[in-house]
């Protein structure tokens, strides 16, 4: 019985850890680029794009399609970031816990 109120109360601690760091998650920003730096896309820990940058010599005409793939290769560079900084947050946050290999928390 001891060890159940011991396991309940380390997953209410663990709740109240995984609401801290989903409210700073929402706070990281990540950018990522692509084209050499040409284009430049910032998203938020939600993956939210907050912006996108584009160097004025891409706006040519008949270079549209260039255009709409560097942006998927800067979008998808900084979601990258974003999802690796999450991993390595949750990695601190669950040290020493008994989670299962390969068990995705809940964002």
């Amino acid at each position: 019985m001891k060890d159940l109120l011991g396991l309940m109360g380390k997953a209410k601690e663990m709740q109240a850890k995984l609401q801290a760091m989903q409210e700073e998650v929402a706070l990281i920003e990540a950018t990522g680029q692509s084209g050499g730096g040409l284009v430049i896309v910032t998203l938020s820990g939600k993956s939210e794009m907050k912006s996108v940058k584009i160097d004025p010599s891409l706006l040519k005409e008949g270079e549209g399609e260039i255009l709409e793939d560097l942006i998927v290769a800067a979008h998808n560079d900084a979601k990258a970031k974003v999802e690796a900084t999450m991993q390595e947050k949750t990695k601190a946050l669950t040290a020493g816990l008994p989670i299962p290999p390969g068990m995705k928390l809940p964002f």
